[in-house]
């Protein structure tokens, strides 16, 4: 998915933008979907990727949403961030590129990852209400 920066700087919040695209992190604890409980999905903000379902979201005490697992195996890619000082594995959405955050080995089971989230890269649809 290519879009200029222009492009998207007009499509998402300046806040959205700076994790998104410049691979920031959000303060932790700020993020609403912390306490998202509702079934439903969660996509990329950026382009509307399905990426994660609340089936697999868990509280982690992390301060970001976490998941275990993507929605699917290609949902999402990796690459190795090695900012910071540290080597991590930092989690892309697969269609458009955009930062999501981190997986880390101290998950639950089945997967043993921790998909550790920035809020702001994602965008939370509930399951249809009957």
């Amino acid at each position: 998915m290519a879009k200029t920066d222009a492009e998207w700087q007009a499509e998402l919040t300046p806040a959205q933008y700076q994790v998104l695209r410049q691979h920031g992190t959000e303060p932790r604890g700020s993020s609403p979907l912390n306490k998202e409980k509702r079934e439903g999905v969660f996509k990329c903000a950026g382009c509307g990727e399905p990426l994660f379902t609340s089936a697999t979201k868990y509280e982690s005490g992390s301060g970001w949403p976490s998941f275990y697992a993507p929605k699917s195996g290609e949902a999402v890619a990796t690459t190795v961030d090695q900012s910071h000082g540290m080597t991590r594995t930092e989690v892309h959405c697969s269609k458009c590129g955009g930062h999501l955050g981190h997986v880390f080995p101290d998950g639950p089971q089945p997967t043993g990852l921790r998909y550790c989230m920035n809020g702001l890269s994602l965008a939370f649809d509930p399951k249809e209400e009957k």
